[in-house]
Formats: structure tokens, C-alpha cells, sequence
């Protein structure tokens, strides 16, 4: 098991690696082909009112004449020792680990995302609860009364809940159950945990029941079809002939086999939302990393485009690497070689 989670952790590595270089090339190299001069990033940082000579000489300070491998190297090595700019009039020194200044606000990029980050991370981890225990809960019982009204009736939700995007249940959530009942706190209502955890969870209600209700649906359409399958086969009817109770044979032999794919989309969907869940801040106003994303993409920003790529492929490989793990925890037909 450990020689497993080593060779895991060398393979997430440099996996990492890979998207680094590779999103570094797209927002660095593809420009140039496209015709982009390296004056033409170092206008970002000036801006457009500076003189030529200002801009050759914070785009050689920036290296942006270095070729792109070197340009990558020394982006690279910021984040493992840190950097300094020289931004023509002053030196600015970004400490480790460093993702490059931000065009706009020429602040670094890694403390703004360590801002926003507990929004992101608060809203993708209330919500995956919600949905994986409402969705695996909802399809166990439809598996167990196929055919049923109740099966009929949660599967038709679950339909619906599958087609409809988040920007329009969000909209008519906030419409609905903020602006016109007024049961819960309206968007752009965050209190951090540390501060408040009453109002922290009262704020992150509505869009952690409008983020489950699309993902739950999912989850309860693969658990139902799952668990009958699962609950088909032989060791399901060697159980029960036993003599053991109907709740083990279920919970502790149809369930438990039927998790492995619920657990692979689980770190999936998880891994993606702690990237930035950009639909649903953008939705309800909250200033995580998915609006950050947002406001970086918007305003053409690449150091914040490519800070916030970075974190939520380190927090992906980080989630499926988790989940291979648990494998062998949740089915043991499943063998580590």
C-alpha cells in the first residue's frame, strides 16, 4: 500500500508538471503565434499610456524576450523559492510560492487565492454532502421499490434536476426562496466560519441545496442502477440465505459494491468544485476562486488565469488520488498490485 500511494504521488507530480507547462504554453506561446509581441504583455503592466521606451524596458526586466522555456523555468522556480519584478521604478518580490503578479491590481496572485479559497472550499464541501448522501440515499430506495411511485417520482426529478442548468435554478432559487419568501439570506451574504458559524451556514444554505439538487440527481440515477445490479448477484443471495438481516445485506454488501463508480465521479465532481465553482459564485455573488477565475478571464488577466488552472488541477489530482485510495476501503474485491 505504501509503495501504491508513492508511485501515486510521483504520478501526480508530474502530472502537475504537465499542466503547469502545458497552460503556460497557452497563455504565453499561443499569443505569439497568434501575432502578440512581448511589448504587448508588458503593456498590461504599464499600461497604455506609457511611452515605448517604458514598455521595452519593463518587458526586458519581465524577460519577456527570454525564450519560452526560460520564461517557464523562472515562473516555475517562483513557486518553489519565489521572485522578484523589476518593474522599472521598484523591485517587487513575490515570496514562494509564487504564481506572478496580477496584470490589473499588480498584487501576487497566490494570496489572493488563499482569499478567496475558504469560500470555495465551504461552498464545494457543504454541498458534495448534501448530494452524496441525498443522491445515494434517494437511488438505494429506488433500487429497493423499482417500479414503484416513489421510484417513478424520484427518477422524474432526478431527470429534471440532471437537465436543468445552475444559472437557472440559482436564479429561481435566489427569486424565489431570498427575494420573495425571504427564507434565506439573499447572494453576496459570506461570513466566514471564524467569525460566525450560525450565519456562515445560513448564507451557504440556499446554494449548497441549489448545487446538491443538480449533482444528487446524477448520483441517484448511478446508485439506483447500481444497486440493481448488484443486488442480482450471487453473493447478494448467499447472504441472505444466511440469515443475515435484510439492512446488512443491503448497506454492507449491495451498497458497498456499488460505491466504486459513485466514489470515481465523487472526486471528480469535488475536485472540480474546489477549483471554482464558477456558475454558482458568479449566481450568488460569492467571492471564491470560480469568480476570481471570472474576473481574471474578463479582464484578459493570465497570472490569475493561470494561478487559479494550477490550483484546481492540484486539487483534482489530489481528489482522484484519495479515491484510488479508498478503493480497496469501500470494495474488497479490489486489489492493490
Amino acid at each position: 500500500m505504501v509503495t501504491y500511494i508513492i508511485r501515486r504521488l510521483i504520478a501526480a507530480v508530474g502530472l502537475l508538471f504537465i499542466v503547469s507547462a502545458i497552460t503556460f504554453s497557452i497563455f504565453y506561446l499561443v499569443p505569439r503565434l497568434a501575432g502578440a509581441t512581448p511589448e504587448t504583455l508588458a503593456t498590461r503592466y504599464v499600461g497604455r499610456t506609457a511611452t515605448a521606451e517604458t514598455v521595452h524596458l519593463t518587458a526586458e526586466n519581465l524577460g519577456f524576450y527570454d525564450p519560452i522555456t526560460v520564461q517557464y523555468a523562472n515562473w516555475a522556480k517562483g513557486i518553489f523559492v519565489g521572485a522578484s519584478y523589476d518593474m522599472g521604478a521598484e523591485t517587487e518580490h513575490c515570496p514562494a510560492p509564487c504564481l506572478g503578479y496580477s496584470f490589473i491590481t499588480r498584487q501576487p496572485v497566490w494570496p489572493d487565492l488563499l482569499d478567496r479559497a475558504p469560500v470555495t472550499l465551504s461552498l464545494a464541501v457543504g454541498a458534495s454532502v448534501l448530494w452524496l448522501l441525498g443522491g445515494v440515499s434517494i437511488g438505494v430506495l429506488s433500487a429497493l421499490r423499482r417500479g414503484s411511485l416513489f421510484d417513478r417520482a424520484a427518477m422524474t426529478v432526478a431527470l429534471a434536476g440532471v437537465s436543468m442548468p445552475i444559472f437557472w435554478t440559482g436564479l429561481m432559487a435566489l427569486a424565489l426562496f431570498a427575494y420573495k419568501f425571504a427564507i434565506f439570506p439573499g447572494g453576496g451574504s459570506y461570513t466566514p466560519i471564524t467569525e460566525n458559524p450560525v450565519k456562515w451556514a445560513q448564507g451557504l444554505l440556499l446554494p449548497w441545496i441549489t448545487l446538491a439538487f443538480l449533482f444528487s440527481a446524477q448520483y441517484a440515477r448511478l446508485t439506483r442502477a447500481g444497486m440493481l445490479e448488484t443486488m442480482n448477484e450471487d453473493y447478494i443471495r448467499t447472504a441472505r440465505a444466511k440469515g443475515l438481516t435484510e439492512q446488512v445485506v443491503v448497506v454492507r454488501h449491495g451498497l458497498r459494491a456499488a460505491l466504486t463508480p459513485i466514489l470515481t465521479i465523487f472526486g471528480l465532481d469535488l475536485g472540480l468544485l474546489l477549483g471554482g465553482a464558477v456558475l454558482t459564485e458568479k449566481v450568488f455573488s460569492l467571492n471564491g476562486l470560480g469568480k476570481y477565475a471570472i474576473t481574471g478571464i474578463s479582464d484578459q488577466d493570465m497570472p490569475k488565469i493561470m494561478g487559479v488552472t494550477l490550483l484546481a488541477a492540484t486539487f483534482i489530482v489530489i481528489s482522484n488520488l484519495v479515491v484510488d485510495m479508498l478503493y480497496a476501503v469501500v470494495d474488497p474485491r479490489v486489489r492493490l498490485q
